[in-house]
């Protein structure tokens, strides 16, 4: 196998599957979808995930916050992640998704901020591992 191969891609396969909800299978998919990982700030790895909240205002009227665009199969694999770091009994996402259930957001608002969470970890994880091996 590829990743097998590289030691930079196992290396990172193996730190993204560290995170709760992330398996083989998302590491895998992941690293081909977000090649990007670990080198964009927390921001922009949302926004190439089709994570980041945009504004919907004009005026004096202010809309919903939606989500959306972003690079086409990134999102239903965070949410197969965000799912199992939900079901998750030792997960402490999973105490971040109950926090915002019972604080009355909807199940899918609070999913969706949960991708968002699995995504920027696996960002600053990756771009942890970068920093030190540059300087290593």
């Amino acid at each position: 196998m590829i990743i097998s191969s590289d030691q930079l891609l196992k290396a990172k396969h193996e730190i993204l599957k560290e995170i709760n909800g992330i398996g083989n299978i998302v590491a895998f998919e992941l690293l081909i979808l977000l090649p990007e990982l670990g080198k964009l700030t927390r921001r922009q790895i949302a926004s190439l995930a089709g994570l980041a909240p945009k504004a919907n205002d004009s005026g004096k009227y202010q809309g919903y916050r939606k989500v959306g665009h972003g690079r086409a199969g990134v999102k239903p694999i965070l949410f197969l992640a965000a799912m199992s770091a939900r079901n998750s009994k030792t997960s402490g996402l999973r105490l971040f998704y109950e926090r915002l259930i019972n604080n009355g957001k909807k199940k899918m608002v609070a999913l969706t901020a949960l991708m968002r969470k699995i995504i920027v970890i696996a960002n600053a994880k990756l771009k942890s591992l970068l920093f030190n091996l540059k300087h290593s």
